[in-house]
């Protein structure tokens, strides 16, 4: 007995857990149950638990060491490994994506808790990219497989219109080291053995095609990964804390709620280089190892 139980929440992804106060130790068998749970159902959201940044970090620190706050952006003072997304100070990733994949080793599962929720929006949404992988025509698949992308840190996010003089600084410290690194399209889950796809807001291009045929596929495999069916939607409430696998999702929170302040803390779990189908592991571009970010 693992003292929890799993409520699907999607056919294709995510799962609420109850039965636990995470404010309080967990054991090793609770801790396996809930990361068989996580690779199992990419996302696990848990209701009203009211925790410290003490008690978030400790739960988050059951499945393996933890990041830095980010590579570049500031932690919250006095907690390095706390990252505060915050509607009012620019925390506001209002595109799909999967965590820091402009590093050689994203991480391999984030929490995020929430401490201020608007009375409205600011859902988050998570897709799962393994099964918008399994979705793909058998002969695109087999193309895909053998497919690297860029990722970078350093691309246009206001798409094209100016910045304003906030947005322009948010986008210096984001930036003020530049990474550049490749990865497979396809990613091989290290536990389970699934494919997924491995792109989101990071990816800018894909290495050997042009660029308008970049762009083209890009946007074509999003589109896969962002199927209705791929994604579940998490409204929150003030305690909630949700923990997602890195490896096999993309996340994106809509700016749908009228400039109303949301916080949310987020705490990663350091990962490996992704591999692909041929076995070969993601390599860098431009930038360093990220070491003072994974540990």
């Amino acid at each position: 007995m693992t003292g929890f139980e799993l409520h699907r929440i999607g056919g294709r992804i995510g799962a609420e857990v109850t039965g636990l106060d995470l404010a309080q130790p967990l054991d090793e068998k609770t801790v396996t149950g809930l990361n068989e749970a996580l690779v199992a159902h990419k996302a696990l959201f848990f209701r009203g638990q009211r925790l410290e940044d003490e008690d978030q970090l400790r739960f988050a620190g059951y499945f393996g060491p933890l990041t830095t706050a980010h590579p570049t952006v500031p932690a919250l003072d006095g907690q390095p490994n706390v990252l505060p997304v915050d509607s009012e100070e620019g925390g506001r990733a209002n595109q799909w994506h999967t965590d820091v994949t402009f590093v050689r080793t994203p991480p391999k599962a984030s929490t995020l808790r929430s401490l201020v929720v608007p009375p409205y929006g600011g859902n988050t949404l998570i897709a799962n990219a393994q099964t918008a992988y399994a979705d793909l025509p058998e002969e695109l698949r087999r193309w895909v497989d053998g497919l690297w992308a860029e990722h970078t840190n350093d691309y246009d996010y206001a798409q094209g219109r100016e910045l304003d003089a906030a947005e322009a600084e948010r986008r210096r410290v984001f930036t003020a080291k530049r990474y550049r690194t490749a990865h497979p399209v396809v990613r091989v889950h290290p536990e389970s053995g699934e494919r997924g796809l491995f792109v989101g807001g990071f990816a800018q291009r894909i290495v050997g095609l042009p660029s308008d045929a970049s762009r083209d596929l890009l946007r074509t495999l999003q589109g896969y990964v962002t199927r209705p069916e791929n994604v579940v939607r998490w409204r929150w409430q003030v305690g909630d804390l949700v923990l997602f696998d890195n490896r096999a999702t993309q996340h994106y929170a809509p700016d749908d709620y009228d400039g109303l302040p949301r916080r949310l803390h987020r705490v990663t779990v350091a990962g490996d280089a992704p591999v692909g189908v041929s076995g070969e592991a993601s390599y860098l571009i431009e930038g360093d190892d990220a070491g003072h970010y994974t540990g």
